[in-house]
C-alpha cells in the first residue's frame, strides 16, 4: 500500500511535467537520416520536437536496461546453481534425518556427530 502511494506521489507530478513538456514543444522539426545532402535529404521526416526527444529517452532506457541485464547474467546463473545445490542438500539432510530417527534407536545427546556439525562460514 505504501509503495503504491509513493509511486503515485512521484508518477503523477512526473506525468504532468512530461505532458507540459510535450505541449510546449510542438514545433515541427525535420529529422534527416542523410548525412551527405543536408539541403535535399533523401531520408527525412517532419515531426514534433518532443517525439525525437522521447524516442531517444526510451531507446536510452532500453539500451541501459539491456546492458544491466546482460552484466548481471553471471549472478543470476550463480543464484540458479546455488538454488539447485540447496535443494539437493535439503534432500540429503531430510534423508539423513529420516535414517537417524528410526524406531528402537535412542538419541544419546542433542548434539550431532562431528561429521554432521556445520562449520561457521569462512571470511
Amino acid at each position: 500500500m505504501l509503495g503504491k502511494l509513493v509511486a503515485a506521489i512521484v508518477l503523477v507530478p512526473l506525468a504532468i511535467l512530461i505532458i507540459a513538456f510535450a505541449v510546449a514543444n510542438r514545433q515541427d522539426v525535420v529529422i534527416s537520416f542523410d548525412p551527405f545532402d543536408s539541403a535535399n535529404p533523401a531520408l527525412s521526416r517532419t515531426t514534433w520536437l518532443f517525439v525525437p526527444i522521447f524516442a531517444a529517452l526510451i531507446i536510452g532506457v532500453l539500451i541501459g536496461g539491456t546492458a544491466s541485464w546482460l552484466r548481471q547474467g553471471k549472478w543470476r546463473g550463480a543464484a540458479r546453481r546455488f538454488e539447485r545445490e540447496l535443494l539437493l542438500l535439503r534432500g540429503k539432510l531430510a534423508a539423513l534425518q529420516g535414517s537417524m530417527e528410526t524406531p528402537g534407536r535412542e538419541r544419546q545427546n542433542s548434539n550431532p556427530p562431528p561429521r554432521l556439525r556445520l562449520r561457521p562460514p569462512a571470511r
